[in-house]
């Protein structure tokens, strides 16, 4: 997602975004059909591109998703929730040729294959947002580093030298550690998470997607871009603190536990 105009009061200028994918191409003559992540992903960016559309700041560079990294990613994730809730999934997911919506028990089999693996999937990534950040606390007196040997003390620091469940990234191509805007900002992508899915939590339990909900929605949080303290606005808006609970049940983690 990215925007030609960001909106403004100040210069009178309404929100040009637009959503860029990079979906597979069919083979001639057969129909461009896309994979359950890829459908993710367009739910995903197009919650980025609400945040820009709905947008209603004075200044352009307080405007949509010209927020702190650890809130930019909270509207686009909360809109992932929508890709497989009944009343958008079923509106969508049909057969393409004979249009018939996909059966309940192919439904329910996407769900549980995201379930599949999460505790694996959540040490991953904390590992990987544990050693960008202590990459990013190093003092100036450390000098130089060596990356294998820094990755490990780094990890075992944490509690998170885990053998079987390494970090998503070493170093070495670790991107988000040195550049595009994210140094010492991976972890937002899981703080995002607890955001999202607490939130969706509150569209839940009061009544789910409708027309309220929405517009509640788009003036307390989509329209404020960055003019207000982003925890207070969601606080504000949730009318509680963030609770980690939703996340660990739409991980598929709620009273997970076993014994030695």
């Amino acid at each position: 997602m990215d925007s030609f105009v960001q909106q403004s009061k100040l210069l009178g200028t309404l929100p040009v975004v637009f959503n860029v994918a990079n979906l597979p191409k069919p083979a001639e003559g057969e129909p461009a059909l896309i994979s359950v992540s890829d459908v993710t992903t367009m739910f995903h960016e197009f919650g980025h591109a609400l945040h820009g559309m709905f947008a209603a700041t004075v200044y352009p560079s307080l405007s949509g998703t010209s927020v702190p990294r650890d809130f930019v990613e909270f509207p686009s994730q909360f809109n992932e929730h929508w890709a497989t809730y009944p009343a958008v999934f079923d509106h969508y997911a049909k057969h393409y040729k004979t249009g018939a919506p996909m059966p309940a028990e192919l439904a329910a089999k996407i769900k549980k294959a995201h379930d599949f693996n999460q505790g694996y999937a959540l040490t991953e990534i904390l590992a990987a947002a544990e050693l960008d950040m202590q990459w990013h606390t190093l003092p100036m007196s450390a000098g130089l580093e060596v990356p294998d040997a820094f990755e490990k003390a780094a990890l075992e620091k944490k509690h998170l030298l885990v053998s079987y469940v390494p970090p998503r990234y070493r170093s070495s191509y670790f991107s988000h550690i040195w550049g595009g805007g994210y140094a010492a900002g991976y972890y937002a992508y899981l703080w995002s998470e607890m955001l999202d899915d607490d939130a969706f939590q509150w569209f839940v339990d009061h009544g789910g997607l409708t027309r309220a909900n929405g517009d509640r929605f788009r003036a307390m949080v989509l329209s404020r871009g960055n003019t207000e303290d982003l925890a207070k606005m969601y606080a504000a808006w949730l009318g509680t603190a963030p609770d980690i609970k939703p996340m660990l049940k739409y991980r598929g983690l709620e009273g997970a536990g076993g014994s030695e």
